[in-house]
Parts: C-alpha cells; structure tokens; sequence
C-alpha cells in the first residue's frame, strides 16, 4: 500500500477540521493511500505541541524545522491568510513534497496574486495543488453542476448567491478572530466567507466574471473599516450577458451558516440551499413546477457511506475533497487548481477596490 507522510502548516480549528477529514478517509473509500501524519508546524510552540498530541502527528515543529523536513509530501497550508502566499513558496521548494492543499484565500495582495500567477506557471506537473473551497464537493451542489452543465435549462440570464453567518455580531466570536478582521482583501467577509461563494458561481458560470460595483455594511468600534463585515458584489458574465449579485455576511443574525444559491435561464431555473442540503430544486419553463431533486450522500459510484440518503454536511465535502486531492479518481468533480483559486483571488482584491470607492463617497465623505 502507497504511504503519503502528511505534514500541516497550521494548528487552529480549520487544522482540526482536515485532520478529521483525512483520518475519515479509510472509513469512505477503499484503496485509499495510508497516511502518514509527519508534522505540524505553527509560530507557538504550545499550539503545534498540543495538536500533534491530540492529533497523532510525529512531530511538532517550528516552520523552518519543517520546511527542512525530508520526509514530507503533502503538505496543507492551513494557517493564517497573511501567510498563506510565503507558505505555499516554502511548500514548493520542500525536496520531496508532491501534493499541496492550500486553503483560501490564496493570497492576501495584488503583489502576492500576481506573483503567485506567475508561479502557477512554472509548478512542476508532478505537484498536485488544490485550493479548500469544498462547498464543490458538497453532493447537492456536485450534482445540481452536472444538471446545470447538461444546458437543459438553458442560457443564464442572473444569478443570486448569498453566504451569512452572525457570529461577529458577539463580540466575544470577534476578539478570538482578531487575525480575520484585518482589511480587505486579507481579511473580511468576502475574502473568508464570500471567496466560497465566488468559486461556487464561477464553477457554474466560468472564471471570467466580472465587478460592476460593491457594497459594505456594518461597523463596530474593534473592527477596522476596511474589513467588511457585510458586502455585497454586481457581478457580469461578459461571455453570456449574466448579471447578479453575491454577498457575503458575518452579521446576519439568526442565519446559521447559511449558503443560497439561484440561478435564472431562459428555459428554467435552479436553486440550492445548505438549510436544504439533501437536494436541489430546478424548473423547466412550461411546467408549472418545481422539482425537488434528492441526492443526500450520494457519491456514486465511489461511495455513499453511510447510506445515499443521509444528509451531506460541511465536513462530509472535505472528507470528498481529501479524496480528490490524493486520487483524483472523479470524474464528475470541479477539481479547484491554482488557476481558479486565483480567478477567485482577483474578484476578492477587486472587492476591496471597490469597497474603498464605496466607503469614501457614502461612508466617510
């Protein structure tokens, strides 16, 4: 059986949530890869300690420790978004790494974008990378993109995807996030939240959407203005003519973890609910009714453990988006590379252009 020693840039929670997700695997799928977990690596030594006990990693080391780590394959590129960018550098100069998982955003500065654009051309085609927008894997969602892309209904006409939380709205939620608060496009509810929803319209309606405008919303006294707690995007399809909106929320009160998606051709419509996550919905102009399309945990014929009809939730998606990342073994699913990682990057910069255009003439003139 193949061995991948497994090594984490990153020991907060989005860093417990991969490491539950790969040690699910086995329970999943067959043939899988055994794991190894080699290392984990973050700036305080009591964090990288305490998750490598907790976790079962070998070793718990500081970053240039294991950025020298030989044993080292895969690595996951989990801490802050600041970092994001000089992590992925140091993950692709590691002599024996061959698979990259890199959480979003990928980046945090026009510098950095394009800088890594031009890397994303020299990558070597024996290193996988694959950015974390998981809400792709969610089975609903994988398979409302295969009804889409069948053209049954249609060419798009608009669009509407909201993502919101309200967890900032407590002030006790921001002060442990503080690192999340920082302006656009390093941090804000588009650049965490809303950079999931990009990647979710660009995989049904392209990569070269466009900004027309943005919105912003919300303040409190701890929160810098130029991290959006609320904003909202007109978006344009330049090839189809589509328009729509996109708005991400961290202040949105009673909404859960809310991710809604609406999509208008000319022969029908299409609509997704994470509040409804065991089916979609679609309508055939002329008849008269919405379908609801059950689909649970189905991920046939890979696997639809424990059963097809069980609800899919977020962690479900990311157990399915580990899979892609060390097989590749599906062909039905939208595989985020680099590539769309930073078509999804342009419209967050963009975001924040935007947003300081919007906040000069109505918030502060």
């Amino acid at each position: 059986m193949q061995k991948i020693h497994v090594g984490f840039l990153g020991a907060g929670g989005i860093a417990r949530a991969h490491a539950y997700a790969l040690q699910s695997l086995k329970f999943y799928y067959s043939g899988m890869p055994e794991l190894i977990f080699e290392s984990v690596a973050s700036v305080r030594k009591e964090s990288r300690e305490s998750f490598a006990e907790n976790f079962g990693f070998g070793a718990a080391q500081t970053v240039e420790e294991f950025s020298k780590n030989e044993n080292i394959e895969a690595v996951f590129i989990l801490g802050p978004n600041n970092v994001h960018f000089q992590h992925l550098k140091l993950a692709l100069e590691m002599p024996s790494v061959k698979y990259i998982y890199l959480e979003k955003p990928v980046c945090a500065s026009l510098a950095e974008e394009e800088e890594m654009k031009a890397m994303s051309e020299k990558i070597s085609h024996s290193i996988k990378v694959q950015v974390g927008f998981q809400y792709l894997q969610t089975s609903s969602v994988r398979e409302a993109l295969q009804f889409w892309k069948s053209g049954k209904l249609g060419r798009p006409v608009h669009f509407d995807l909201k993502y919101y939380h309200g967890d900032y709205l407590q002030s006790s939620y921001r002060e442990k996030r503080v690192t999340r608060l920082t302006p656009a496009p390093d941090g804000g509810a588009m650049a965490d939240l809303g950079s999931h929803g990009i990647s979710l319209l660009m995989a049904f309606l392209g990569e070269e959407l466009r900004i027309t405008g943005a919105l912003q919303g919300g303040s409190f006294a701890d929160v810098p203005a130029g991290s959006d707690l609320f904003s909202s995007l007109s978006l344009v399809d330049p090839e189809t003519g589509a328009v729509g909106n996109l708005s991400a929320s961290r202040i949105s009160s009673g909404t859960g973890d809310l991710v809604h998606l609406e999509l208008y051709a000319e022969n029908g419509a299409l609509r997704y609910s994470s509040k409804k996550s065991e089916y979609f919905e679609y309508y055939l102009e002329g008849s008269g009714q919405w379908v609801k399309q059950m689909v649970g945990s189905n991920y046939q014929p890979i696997t639809s453990f424990p059963s097809g009809h069980v609800p899919p939730g977020w962690l479900r998606s990311m157990v399915h988006a580990h899979y892609l990342f060390f097989t590749g073994n599906d062909a039905k699913a939208f595989v985020p590379d680099l590539k769309h990682g930073l078509a999804v990057q342009r419209i967050v910069r963009e975001t924040a252009d935007h947003l300081s255009v919007f906040r000069k003439k109505y918030v502060n003139g």
